[in-house]
């Protein structure tokens, strides 16, 4: 954790939900509706085909809403893509841009990365911005050059702590029960830090930055309590209620 920053559990849901799935979101909602709710900030990303719906379930509740991905462009003919404006409208305050699968199934750069970010605080929307190595980067030992040209091609200029948010993710954990060492994300997360205050200034010293892969109820507490780590992106542990809150729950003994 960081002094002086509020946490935020952010969860993912990639291509998983359907209508039924509405429950767990209102499950979500309850359980952070206690004084739980008041210890952190939490956003769940759902499938575009279910902002909506989920806007309504989440009507006067604590939680917020984010999509999973935007195009640079207002509008026109761009077949199967949504834009930041779309997503607002559907009832998103974020939206996650990035992601490792992005960059990987879609070979999505870091400079595309950086024009949707723009795009995103233009159409009123907090951007998740993802940055990680792969395992052969990090074999490579390469893991800090790969995050530092990451951040340095996806930020534009204007980086806050109201427009922006940052995930470190290594590509290697996602989805495979693998995490790293908590010496390894110490120094990921505080050379994300380094590098963000060099280029932002006071703006960089108060992002949040998300710790995210394989996190669950289990290793919480070893990857939230360690310096500069102000929150979790999680995957499929955001799917059901009990496990997600379970990882929220972490935050009423740090």
């Amino acid at each position: 954790m960081t002094p002086g920053i509020r946490p935020l559990v952010a969860g993912n849901w990639k291509m998983n939900g359907t209508g039924e799935s509405l429950t767990e979101l209102r499950a979500i909602a309850a359980g952070l509706s206690s004084d739980l709710g008041r210890k952190l900030d939490a956003v769940i990303c759902v499938p575009a085909t279910l902002l909506s719906r989920a806007a309504e379930t989440l009507e006067g509740e604590t939680v917020g809403l984010g999509g999973q991905d935007c195009h640079p462009k207002v509008s026109g003919a761009h077949t199967g893509d949504i834009s930041a404006q779309m997503l607002k409208e559907a009832g998103a305050s974020h939206v996650i841009l990035g992601h490792s699968e992005r960059r990987t199934d879609h070979r999505e750069s870091s400079e595309l990365v950086r024009s949707k970010t723009e795009a995103a605080w233009s159409g009123g929307l907090v951007a998740i911005v993802c940055v990680g190595e792969t395992a052969d980067e990090r074999k490579a030992e390469r893991t800090l050059d790969v995050i530092g040209e990451q951040l340095a091609a996806s930020f534009p200029e204007g980086v806050n702590a109201e427009n922006t948010i940052v995930a470190y993710e290594p590509v290697w954990a996602i989805g495979t029960g693998l995490t790293p060492t908590v010496q390894d994300v110490r120094a990921a997360h505080a050379f994300m830090r380094e590098k963000l205050i060099e280029r932002f200034g006071a703006n960089g010293a108060h992002l949040r930055l998300l710790y995210g892969g394989s996190v669950k109820a289990s290793n919480a507490m070893e990857l939230l309590s360690i310096p500069d780590v102000d929150g979790a992106l999680v995957g499929g542990a955001s799917l059901k209620a009990n496990d997600f809150l379970a990882i929220c729950e972490t935050y009423r003994n740090l």
